[in-house]
């Protein structure tokens, strides 16, 4: 929208932001007939979230410690006896640290590719 405010044309928006020029059409279209609140994110089809922002963001941060399986020197921070965190052990921990109900070993996945 500010690029509309110095009066720039959707094709040069779309051209200097990257975007696809429909959704520059789109967008400012939302801006010109509601104002602000035009722009907050509509509702989506499909089910809803199983899980929250939060919990995916503390499966991540799990997934970043060490497992139980190491030197006598390093803190295990799990029981779970592995050098390195698999997705399907993540899912089963992440029930037992008490973050959320069952989860599946690709939801795991999911989470972390999409973290890259």
């Amino acid at each position: 929208m500010l690029h509309a405010a110095r009066a720039c044309s959707n094709s040069c928006i779309a051209r200097e932001t990257g975007l696809h020029l429909d959704t520059v059409r789109r967008w400012r279209g939302r801006f010109a007939q509601a104002g602000l609140p035009g722009l907050k994110d509509r509702q989506r089809c499909g089910s809803p979230l199983s899980f929250t922002p939060l919990q995916a963001a503390e499966v991540k941060s799990r997934a970043c410690r060490l497992p139980a399986c190491l030197p006598a020197c390093l803190p295990a921070e799990s029981e779970v006896p592995l050098s390195r965190w698999s997705c399907p052990e993540l899912a089963h921990e992440a029930a037992r640290w008490g973050i959320g109900p069952f989860m599946s070993a690709s939801t795991v996945r999911r989470w972390l590719v999409w973290s890259r």
